[in-house]
């Protein structure tokens, strides 16, 4: 007897979205790209898609919900700084590559992409302050990032360093600037990390972290480090910028559970960008059996907030 088992977030295939839908989406998307002229960053409207990861197992939010309502301190702490975030020059763009690597160096985002290829894959994102949406995104696995860092093999975890920009006028707030954040060597090694520089099939915007940005599917969005201008390799865990501000309420490994509430609200369910439809939230957002093993051997720390 064959047994199907399916992945956590997978769903039925009567509720999967045709497959004409997602092939005129692409065509459309080709038009358009071939009417603006894009920065050498743009993501391509025909990036292979990875067949692992072509369905998130929920719709995919209509990208103008995931373009207008953003968390970006950066410019401001309201959800609407979409219009002012397109300040923000994209290009050129350099990402500093230091500490425990075999040679630091500097990268353009240009050269850096020349010898990376891209694809796309739909990744559910899942933010603490329970709402959520799920996106194509364009780029590369954050393993081939480290592999080409080439970290020591002391190196035990990897730090990523938001802009600081003069058009970012946010950064007048009390904030400990620079954003940072980081996982552990294990955690940049998961087939599931990823280096996003676009989204939608186009160049990823300002406002959602480009050109270049840490997109983690099995945790809290706050670990995904936007516009990211430097990349460092330790031996020493960090203590990120949410962390340093509130550590009792987000924690280093911000992993998704949905019986840990935060200590202000419930985490059990979530809220669709677009349809505002509350949804139960799943273990690890729903990629538990692709992460939950990286884990095992720290089970006494505070996993889930």
């Amino acid at each position: 007897m064959h047994i199907i088992r399916r992945r956590g977030w997978e769903i039925p295939e009567h509720l999967v979205t045709p497959e004409h839908f997602v092939l005129n989406r692409r065509t459309l998307l080709g038009a358009a790209g071939a009417m603006s002229i894009l920065p050498a960053i743009a993501a391509r409207a025909d990036t292979p898609v990875n067949p692992t990861y072509k369905d998130a197992g929920r719709p995919v939010t209509d990208e103008k919900y995931a373009t207008t309502y953003n968390n970006y301190y950066e410019f401001d702490t309201d959800k609407s700084i979409w219009r002012a975030a397109q300040k923000l020059k994209q290009h050129p763009w350099t990402i500093r590559i230091e500490g425990m690597v075999a040679q630091p160096r500097s990268i353009g985002i240009d050269d850096l992409l020349a010898q990376i290829p891209q694809e796309e894959r739909i990744y559910r994102h899942r933010c603490v302050e329970a709402w959520a949406m799920t996106v194509p995104w364009s780029g590369f696995p954050l393993s081939k990032l480290v592999k080409l860092a080439d970290p020591l093999a002391s190196a035990k975890y990897v730090v990523f360093e938001t802009a600081q920009d003069k058009s970012m006028t946010g950064l007048s707030a009390f904030y400990p600037w620079p954003y940072t954040e980081g996982l552990t060597i294990e955690e940049a090694a998961n087939d599931l990390a990823f280096i996003s520089t676009g989204m939608y099939g186009k160049a990823l915007p300002p406002q959602n972290g480009g050109p270049i940005r840490l997109t983690v599917p099995w945790k809290y969005g706050f670990k995904s480090a936007k516009s990211i201008v430097k990349v460092s390799f330790t031996d020493k865990r960090p203590v990120t910028f949410w962390e340093s501000l509130q550590s009792s309420e987000y924690g280093f490994w911000a992993n998704v559970n949905p019986e840990v509430s935060h200590p202000r609200w419930s985490q059990a369910t979530e809220r669709l960008l677009g349809s505002n439809e509350r949804v139960p939230t799943q273990l690890f957002n729903g990629y538990a059996e692709q992460v939950a093993g990286l884990y095992s051997g720290v089970k006494n720390q505070k996993l889930f907030m």
